[in-house]
Parts: C-alpha cells; structure tokens; sequence
C-alpha cells in the first residue's frame, strides 16, 4: 500500500512525522518507543525488511559519534555514571540527537525505498516547490549517469597515452581535464535544451499522473503522523 500511495502525500506524512518527533521533548522517553514501533509498521507496510532499514540507516553513524561526546562536554550539573563524570544536559541533547536523528533517517529511508527519485521530484512540483528547481534535480539525476562516463572515457583516454597520476606535479593535467569535462557538460546541456524547444517544450516537463488524490488515500497517508501526534500529547499529559 505504501508504494502506490502518491508521492507528495507520503512526502507530507514523512514531513508531519519529523515535525512531531522533534518537537516532543527527549524526556518524554515512552513516545519515541511507540515512535519507532510506527516506523518499523511503516517499514512493514512498505515490505522493507528490517536489514535493509537498518543498513540504509547507517549515514547517520557520523552524527552519533558527535552525540556520544556531548555528555563529557557542557555546563550544568554533573553525575558519575561508572568511571564516567558526564553533563545531565549533554547527555540529554546526545540522547535527543541520537533518537529523533535516527527515526528522521528511518522515515527518509523508507520514502526513498517506497518512492522513486521521479515520484519525488513530482510529489514536490505538486507542493508547489520552485519549478525551477525541479527541474534542475530532474535534469540532475537523468544525466548524473552520461557525465560520470564521459569522465570515464578521459580517464580512459589518459590512461592510454600512459598518464598515470602519482603526485601533485599531475595536478594540473587533472585540472585541466575537469574544466574540459565542464565546457563538454554544458555544451551537452545547450543541445539537449535545444532539442527540448524543438519538440515544443514552454517550461514545464510533461507528466501523466492523476492529480486528483481520493479521502482514502489521504487518510492512509496521515494515520502515522495522527498516530505519533496522539502519543505526544498522551504521554506529555500523563507524564
């Protein structure tokens, strides 16, 4: 069911999820445990195994390494935990960035797996984002592939005449490749715009979605974020 939800309305359910997550207070610990039993529904929903989710999830090592070291840096009052002499408010800040960052990476994962780059990029023109903007990441992503080979081919291309780079005294051979591999870009990216007017092309990209979402689909979309926003204001208010 996830995958054949539109586009911008899971990109709004993922949005109204963040937003909940972030706001509710990292001391209000039972929430973010119904909040990742939400996802891992979702998850389930969109047939993403949890290896997968987990796997995907592990761009976000680098930010817990940061939060790991808060609670040994700050202001305020200290406690000992073992050998340890930590920051209550450090450790609170790492705890609240290691949750709510990694239920925020979740939740992306599980829209990129559910949802392709082209469904994004038209569930964000349907938000009303920058037309131009869409356009810019819609050509991004389709000719991402063609300029990675055409650096391919001059690295080739050195390479048969025996260039082999090895220290900073071939620098400038790689500069100069770099700039002839932009001119050659936008070179591309001027006939390929030509081609586009041609064919009668005035500003916007041709889709076939359906643009009218029925109650049904709305509804889907916004059980979670209703779900994670009813656990925020029961656990604040028991708590």
């Amino acid at each position: 069911m996830a995958h054949s939800l539109p586009s911008h309305l899971k990109i709004i359910a993922v949005l109204l999820f963040v937003l909940v997550v972030v706001s509710t207070p990292i001391t209000y610990w039972p929430a973010f445990v119904i909040f990742l039993a939400l996802v891992i529904a979702a998850a389930t929903a969109g047939k993403i195994s949890i290896f997968t989710l987990s796997k995907r999830a592990l761009i976000e090592v680098p930010f817990i390494f940061f939060a790991v070291l808060m609670p040994f840096f700050g202001t305020g009052e200290r406690f000992e935990l073992g050998p340890f002499n930590l920051y209550r408010e450090g450790l609170l800040a790492g705890l609240s960035i290691v949750a709510k960052g990694t239920l925020g990476v979740l939740s992306a994962v599980i829209l990129s797996t559910t949802t392709t780059a082209r469904e994004i990029l038209r569930g964000l023109e349907r938000l009303r984002l920058p037309t131009i903007m869409v356009q810019i990441a819609s050509f991004m992503l389709r000719y991402v592939n063609v300029i990675s080979d055409e650096m391919e081919r001059m690295k080739i291309a050195r390479q048969s005449r025996g260039f082999d780079a090895t220290g900073v005294k071939h620098w400038k051979v790689i500069a100069t490749s770099a700039a002839a591999l932009f001119i050659r870009s936008y070179e591309r990216g001027e006939r390929v715009h030509l081609a586009m007017l041609s064919r009668g092309f005035d500003g916007e990209l041709p889709h076939t979605e359906v643009k009218s979402v029925g109650a049904r689909a709305w509804l889907t979309a916004l059980t979670i974020p209703t779900f994670a926003l009813i656990t925020s204001i029961f656990v604040r208010m028991i708590g």
